[in-house]
């Protein structure tokens, strides 16, 4: 049950569902409309209920072990609703589990269905579950996506109870990043719910279902980045309160009281953190709700990943150690070795253990310890003759003893590599446009499950051959002041892209061009998942730029793709 609930997609009704501002089509729709539906639509209706259990004579019937492609083999029905079925199945190709999103070629929805899917499958963004397939054949349209088991649905977690504010954090800062990085390719998702949201073993959350969950239900907004916006504001209400921000109990979750309308979660449930319960209020303004300060409401996730990056950053909490256990003595040190015990077999005997002789009473032990003692006496006397020795000789020769470390020039001692602080990461946008600014955090917040990611670019590894990337990108990370740089250790998001490391000049002063960037810490060269290096000579710079010109394959040889997940810098 558990692999169920965790990568069956979020398509099943729901009573207590609010709509937000999404409205379904008519197939989907409640209401007294229901009562007025023509002739035809009812036929509609009929059709689609069939087809929804298997009657209709316009799909093929399916089971446990059916193959499509010759290459899906399904296994697990997960859901049945509304004229199609999602199951779990197996690519017995690439041998992984798979999920699959099946319906009728007529059926209503069948060719938005499809226009979705290959619309999000364009996108690539690895924190969404990736669609894989999605083919029309033998009357049936089915979509192929990621089956992740070792992934946690937010359903579950909050199940569990209020998430505590770092967690909460994290969810609001990658759904509002993801959704906005979404929005910007023209995709919406409109049924972002928590069993559309997934947290992964690494604490990444991936969310499923982008643009085809919405249409598989028929669901179209009027303003699809405000409906996105808010649902992101209801999950942040959800993980701080363990509470649906609504009159109506919904995934699990309890509703508000009735009456009461819109009130923040720091009054729902007590030690709320007070900037993440505004946050919630901000990204909930449409529905009522009013902020608790003169801050404007956020109607966009590019304006809620904004407000979230504005935020003080809320720190994990320190890992707490338990003492280890007291220090149990054995049954040898306790003098009972060999001794039977009482009640088991014979009775106990107690042996007379003689105790060992004083330490070299021998006469070969006095030998030795006179050898020792001759030894001690002979190196006392040659420490005191050298160090007589070393006070006669005159200060010059001192100054040059071979023995005192330099660093030549300055004629100072070498002093240890340490890893320098980083005051700020921002994205290197030579061409005047950016690709994933807001992910430029990503890059030094110490966690290498997180990443700055490039968007994705067909046909040319060159960032799409396009005019405003001939000079690459990458992340300028900011020293605060002038340091002398020795090293740098960089994990990239993926291995293969052809990267460099340079830093400005003492004197720069924000650089943005490339030209900027006149001394090279490493050459230009295809990497691997790490770029470190130790200079032979520090550098003094505050800017240092991980200047990134080719990516890599996403997958698909047509396709390009790379990142940053984390940069250390030392002097």
């Amino acid at each position: 049950m558990a692999e169920r609930s965790t990568a069956a997609v979020d398509v099943a009704d729901n009573s207590g569902d609010k709509p937000l501002t999404a409205k379904a089509d008519k197939a989907t729709a409640d209401g007294p409309a229901e009562t007025q539906k023509t002739a035809e639509e009812s036929a509609q209706d009929s059709r689609d209920e069939l087809l929804s259990t298997g009657a209709g004579s316009a799909a093929p019937e399916l089971h446990s072990g059916h193959k499509l492609a010759r290459r899906y083999r399904l296994e697990e029905c997960v859901t049945r609703l509304d004229g199609f079925s999602s199951w779990r199945a197996v690519d017995e190709k690439l041998r992984r589990a798979v999920g699959v999103h099946l319906l009728p070629a007529d059926h209503p929805r069948a060719r938005s269905v499809l226009a979705a899917a290959r619309s999000a499958a364009l996108l690539g963004d690895p924190r969404f579950v990736q669609v894989l397939d999605a083919v029309e054949e033998n009357d049936l349209v089915y979509v192929v996506h990621e089956w992740l088991p070792d992934a946690t649905e937010l359903t579950a977690l909050l199940a569990a109870g209020p998430m505590a504010a770092h967690d909460a954090y994290q969810l609001v800062s990658q759904l509002s990043q993801a959704m906005a990085a979404a929005h910007r390719e023209g995709l919406a998702h409109l049924r972002l719910t928590p069993g559309a949201v997934l947290r992964t073993s690494t604490g990444q959350y991936r969310i499923r279902g982008l643009a085809v969950n919405a249409a598989l239900r028929g669901i179209r907004a009027d303003r699809p980045q405000r409906t996105d916006t808010e649902a992101i504001g209801a999950l942040l209400y959800a993980a701080l309160t363990q509470r649906w921000p609504y009159e109506t109990d919904s995934y699990g979750l309890s509703g508000l009281p009735k009456g009461v309308g819109l009130i923040a979660p720091d009054q729902v449930r007590a030690g709320v953190h007070r900037g993440l319960s505004e946050l919630a209020m901000r990204a909930l303004v449409n529905d009522g709700a009013t902020a608790s300060r003169q801050d404007p409401p956020c109607t966009t996730p590019d304006e809620l990943a904004a407000a979230v990056a504005e935020m003080p950053r809320i720190k994990a909490p320190e890992p707490v150690f338990t003492a280890p256990p007291e220090y149990q003595r054995t049954t040898y040190q306790q003098g009972t070795y060999g001794r039977t015990q009482q009640g088991h077999g014979a009775p106990a005997m107690h042996h007379q253990v003689a105790a060992p002789p004083p330490p070299l009473q021998s006469r070969t032990g006095k030998v030795l310890k006179w050898t020792v003692a001759g030894l001690l006496i002979a190196a006392l006397g040659l420490g005191s003759w050298q160090v007589a020795d070393r006070l006669l000789v005159p200060d010059n020769e001192t100054n040059t003893s071979p023995t005192q470390t330099t660093t030549g020039d300055d004629d100072k001692a070498i002093k240890p590599i340490k890893p320098l602080k980083i005051d700020s990461a921002v994205e290197f946008t030579p061409g005047g446009s950016g690709i994933s600014p807001e992910l430029a955090p990503n890059a030094i917040d110490g966690k290498t499950d997180t990443a700055w990611i490039t968007a994705q670019y067909q046909n040319f590894a060159n960032f799409g051959n396009r005019p405003d990337r001939k000079d690459g990108s990458g992340i300028v990370v900011d020293l605060g002041s002038v340091r002398s740089v020795s090293a740098f250790d960089i994990d990239m998001y993926r291995s293969g892209q052809k990267a460099e490391v340079l830093a400005a000049g003492k004197d720069a002063s924000n650089p943005t061009s490339l030209a900027d960037f006149s001394q090279r810490l490493s050459k230009l060269e295809t990497v691997g998942g790490t770029l470190k290096s130790t200079l032979d000579k520090p550098v003094r710079t505050r800017y240092v730029l991980i200047h990134i010109t080719e990516l890599p394959t996403d997958g698909r040889n047509d396709r390009f793709r790379g990142g940053i997940s984390e940069i250390r810098i030392s002097g």
